[in-house]
């Protein structure tokens, strides 16, 4: 029986609206690892969820078998997500990542963050996307540690994100964030997510690279961000 609750109100409508969207419709999927909507006041933008108890699995110890758990279980749980939702090899969802990539990269370059050379190694970015088939899923799109929840069960939270998308781009955010000075919770994830990339999924996360190091340009200068700024300067030169 749940015994304690928290709420949690949107300054932005329209996050709201996805949010509540996403535990009344995908939530049946991750039963036992989500909360559980129990109110709702659509004048405010507030939801007023169940609480799932555990610790944020970024408060950890950085290479402690806690972390690598935290990581195959983070995989184990997404791969549920995943599987129940997958649409195999469609072209639509390449097409419009490709269109939301461009539109951030105008952004990039109007406010002078990127260079001609720059810009036009993440067009070319844009136009592999464009023209690739790739599996879609309900994705998470912000999975990573600070989402996720370590207790009894594994849990994760904040769906104001989620929504159908190319499924390997739901492993940017770790691919780029985390993965690249731990390769072990790269395998951990994996392991539990139970499919391991082939050579050709590896291949289109890398290309999901000019998308987190282009809206990490613009959201840290937007911000005056100066560490999601240099994470952007940093993934964008892998991209070199």
């Amino acid at each position: 029986m749940y015994r304690e609750f928290f709420a949690k109100q949107h300054s932005k409508r329209d996050r709201y609206i996805r949010e509540l969207h996403a535990y009344l419709t995908w939530g049946a999927h991750l039963i036992g690892h989500v909360p559980r909507v129990v109110g709702r006041q659509d004048r405010t933008c507030t939801l007023l969820l169940t609480a799932v108890r555990g610790v944020r699995a970024d408060t950890v110890a950085p290479g402690s078998p806690e972390e690598e758990r935290a990581h195959y279980e983070a995989g184990r749980v997404l791969g549920k997500l995943h599987h129940a939702t997958s649409v195999p090899r469609t072209g639509a969802v390449g097409t419009e990542l490709a269109r939301r990539l461009r539109d951030w990269i105008a952004r990039a370059d109007r406010a002078g963050l990127i260079s001609t050379a720059e810009r036009d190694r993440m067009g070319h970015s844009a136009d592999v996307l464009a023209n690739t088939l790739m599996d879609s899923a309900v994705c998470h799109l912000d999975y990573q540690p600070r989402n996720w929840l370590l207790g009894d069960a594994f849990g994760m939270c904040d769906f104001e994100h989620m929504r159908r998308d190319a499924r390997i781009r739901d492993f940017a955010r770790l691919e780029f964030r985390r993965w690249q000075a731990a390769p072990y919770l790269r395998t951990a994830f994996f392991a539990g997510y139970g499919t391991p990339l082939n050579d050709t999924e590896q291949r289109l996360l890398e290309s999901f690279g000019a998308i987190e190091a282009v809206t990490a340009l613009v959201r840290g200068h937007e911000q005056d961000d100066l560490a999601l700024s240099a994470h952007g300067r940093t993934v964008l030169a892998r991209l070199a």
